[in-house]
């Protein structure tokens, strides 16, 4: 069950790249040009920023509004993978004892500051990168790849790695009921059978994916990436890289979250 609800978990990924919203339907030549942007912008700060990153919200925020993707499943899916954050910079306060700032009478080290901007940037760019596909899906992000210059093998191992997850987990879900099925008074159950299922595994899902491939020759499949809706770089894909990524290099450039508190202290002053 734990193996099968992991292949629906994939495979809600595909089910929201489907969807027809405005996000959706742009081109993904614009999306992962703007995601990349939004990446390399947020991964440029230095290591001591938190409040000019707090404004890049925005972008994961719109997508996520407009592309209509709930709000639990991303941060579910964000949260998941957090810990490798976290086990990067906890030990930053360790290392960087010096005090920068106070709260209060609470002094605030440069490690501890410096944590909280690595798990504030994980949370950014982990869930652009998750838009990104839940938004164009893997395929389209495959053939934007392509058709941006990259190397058409490459794209094209790319899709068929994602691909083969479905296969693998297919094939381990098999194994693992008639595993179950097989198996009374926990014999069956051990570390030994366990190593054999997964010679197993591997033999068959090679297998099967090689069926696949023959089949996908026969049907006329020359390595190009061929998807049903057809996209084109129209105003609407150049409003939306141009926009976003001018908003990102003025939230680099000006601290947002310093002058609009500014701004609010001069009208709170008066």
């Amino acid at each position: 069950m734990k193996i099968e609800s992991a292949f629906l978990d994939i495979s809600r990924l595909d089910a929201l790249a489907n969807r027809n919203t405005a996000v959706h339907r742009l081109d993904p030549r614009a999306k992962v040009m703007t995601t990349l942007i939004f990446i390399v912008t947020v991964i440029s700060f230095p290591r001591y920023e938190i409040s000019g990153l707090i404004p890049f919200f925005i972008f994961p925020l719109v997508l996520m509004s407009l592309g209509n993707i709930p709000g639990v499943w991303l941060m579910k899916k964000t949260a998941l993978v957090l810990p490798f954050a976290f086990f990067i910079g906890i030990f930053n306060p360790l290392f960087d004892t010096e005090i920068l700032m106070h709260i209060g009478a609470v002094p605030i080290s440069g490690g501890w500051i410096s944590f909280i901007s690595i798990l504030i940037r994980f949370v950014l760019t982990v869930s652009a990168a998750l838009l990104l596909i839940a938004t164009t899906g893997f395929s389209g992000i495959c053939m934007g790849l392509e058709k941006m210059g990259v190397p058409q093998i490459f794209a094209v191992q790319l899709l068929f790695l994602y691909r083969y997850l479905f296969v693998l987990t297919d094939e381990a879900s098999r194994m693992a009921r008639a595993r179950d099925l097989r198996s009374f008074d926990g014999k069956g159950m051990g570390i030994k059978v366990f190593g054999y299922l997964i010679g197993h595994l591997l033999l068959r899902t090679l297998d099967r994916a090689r069926r696949i491939h023959h089949a996908m020759i026969c049907r006329g499949f020359d390595g190009e990436i061929r998807l049903i809706r057809q996209y084109r770089l129209r105003m609407s894909e150049w409003g939306f890289l141009f926009g976003f990524s001018g908003l990102f290099i003025l939230m680099r450039v000006y601290n947002l979250s310093v002058l609009y508190g500014n701004l609010i202290t001069k009208l709170l002053s008066m």
